[in-house]
């Protein structure tokens, strides 16, 4: 199946149905995140599904903002996440809306449920509330305060409203039943006191509406037909529903839930990958082992192998871990295909060709891609010394060793057949430098003699390459569900990021922030975004050649 189509699922069989009956004309989702973190890669496939969905229907999809905790929100993150939806090259519709737009019409909802009698303050401390609201097996104990007058609670509501009440001395709870089997009946508390600076409303308020409380009603006022959000919201549709059905609101969105996604060796949770952040055991949200969104951008996935993995996993009710293996094949089957080639030596040993020419330096041609000839070709230089992988080098091995041995040949990629002739060792005994010899007759060619050189090995001139940092990354974690372990720091793994100093061809000293390569017999990697520079030039593994992870298993 093509990149980008679409798949079906339980929530488009629905929304035909829909359609279909005349219950819906058109289709409005929202995708609306809470601006207390950087988005990842769980995030992507929300955003994939409503965005999707509205473009697949032509239909309308809302970006907005849930910033009823204003303790934890940022404006950065408002920033970070419009930049990762546009980079997954989605639009939202009008401009990004926040449920701090609504707190007036929030407020008088509130009231009017107090003024039928649906909701009342309470003064009950949190431990008190939470001893009264009873266990799964366990039907809640009523509040003393729950049948409180309605003159009582909306004068109490609106001393609540005029900052006449400590943080954490009185809330506003919606009356429902507390003995009910679903905990989140048990007259949950919509509304709380909380003098904190809003980053959209500044200090007009210090009450601030609960998540749950707010964000149906959003929905409601923007018209959203099809509410799309995550099995850990199931519970919570019945909360949803309710707050609907006793408010004076016409529309009534339809919540649907799906599976979140849980990707192996990392994390999903936006508390621990902050803790992350905050403890120093990555360098910042956008650090490339990081599975957000910024993350994988700086590391060198693109937009469209992002969307392909959402659409090859699938949209379902079932919980699953996702293998990384999944992830890494999108962006590896993009890259074999659309990146363009380079040659860098990340472990570099010097080679000395001795009979070619001192001070000759050859500009040879190196096509930009082997099976695509529209991407063109670059000059490379050759010259008397290059550097070669020192893994490419052994001074003898068994007849499965494709590369270079001592009395053998083998051909530099896009250049010359060469045969080792000796070596020279430093004191520890560690190969300082391979002199060898050229077949100057070979130059995209075979030797003429008839003999075969089989194996290929790539290298960079030593006096023109430049010198460059590879940061090879491996997963963040040692196991497969970090979230499961009651201290995921402890499984953290120790050489999830490996740095290493080597060369590449000149060419790559232009090279351009997350756009990716392959260097060749190596792996796919970009410029960093951040600490590359043209005197200090730094690359970012994306992704190796093949799949090493389950070679590892």
């Amino acid at each position: 199946m093509a990149a980008d189509a679409p798949r079906s699922n339980f929530i488009r069989q629905i929304i035909d149905k829909d359609l279909a009956s005349g219950k819906h004309s058109s289709v409005h989702t929202r995708f609306p995140p809470e601006p207390n973190g950087f988005l990842h890669i769980g995030h992507a496939k929300s955003i994939v599904l409503n965005f999707g969905i509205a473009e697949d229907y032509q239909g309308q999809c809302n970006l907005r903002f849930d910033d009823t905790n204003p303790l934890k929100e940022k404006v950065d993150y408002v920033n970070s996440i419009q930049e990762d939806v546009k980079w997954l090259g989605y639009t939202w519709e009008g401009q990004p809306r926040y449920s701090s737009n609504y707190f007036d019409q929030l407020h008088a909802y509130a009231v009017e449920l107090i003024e039928k009698g649906l909701a009342y303050v309470d003064f009950s401390s949190q431990d008190e509330m939470r001893e009264m609201r009873g266990t799964l097996k366990e039907p809640g104990k009523n509040s003393p305060y729950r049948d409180t007058s309605v003159e009582e609670n909306l004068q109490h509501f609106a001393d609540m409203t005029a900052g006449k009440y400590e943080e954490g001395k009185a809330a506003l709870r919606a009356k429902i039943d507390m003995s009910s089997p679903f905990m989140v009946l048990r007259d949950p508390v919509i509304y709380r006191v909380r003098f904190a600076h809003h980053h959209q409303t500044g200090d007009k308020w210090c009450v601030y509406p609960m998540y749950d409380f707010t964000h149906c009603i959003s929905d409601a006022l923007e018209g959203i037909t099809h509410s799309l959000c995550t099995l850990e919201f199931q519970d919570n549709r019945r909360l949803y529903d309710w707050v609907l059905d006793n408010i004076s609101i016409d529309c009534h969105p339809q919540q649907i839930e799906f599976s979140r996604l849980n990707l192996q060796y990392t994390v999903m949770s936006k508390r621990k990958l902050n803790l992350l952040v905050e403890e120093g055991k990555v360098s910042g949200w956008d650090d490339p082992r990081m599975p957000t969104i910024a993350g994988m951008r700086r590391r060198g996935y693109t937009p469209s192998s992002v969307r392909e993995f959402c659409h090859r996993i699938g949209v379902t009710k079932m919980d699953n871990q996702v293998e990384m293996s999944m992830l890494e094949a999108c962006i590896r089957d993009e890259l074999n295909h659309g990146a363009p080639r380079a040659m860098a030596v990340i472990d570099p040993v010097r080679l000395v060709i001795e009979n070619y020419p001192a001070g000759e330096v050859e500009q040879l041609q190196a096509p930009n891609h082997p099976n695509d000839e529209s991407m063109g070709s670059r000059e490379v230089p050759f010259a008397r010394e290059i550097f070669i992988e020192r893994e490419d080098f052994r001074e003898s091995a068994n007849k499965k060793y494709k590369r270079l041995v001592l009395d053998k040949e083998v051909r530099l990629r896009n250049a010359y057949v060469i045969k080792a002739e000796r070596v020279e060792k430093d004191a520890d005994g560690n190969i300082t430098t391979i002199f060898c010899s050229y077949d100057p007759e070979t130059l995209g060619k075979d030797p003429a003699d008839g003999r075969k050189v089989k194996g290929v090995i790539h290298w960079v001139a030593a006096e023109h390459a430049k010198p460059a940092e590879f940061r090879l990354y491996d997963r963040l974690f040692q196991v497969p569900n970090p979230a499961a372990e009651e201290d995921f720091f402890s499984t953290l793994n120790p050489d999830s990021l490996v740095v290493k100093q080597g060369y590449v061809e000149p060419s790559m000293a232009a090279a351009e922030a997350e756009k990716p390569f392959q260097f060749e017999r190596i792996g796919y990697f970009c410029a960093d975004s951040k600490d590359s520079s043209a005197e200090h030039l730094v690359f970012n593994q994306t992704v190796g050649l093949r799949d090493t992870w389950n070679d590892e298993a």
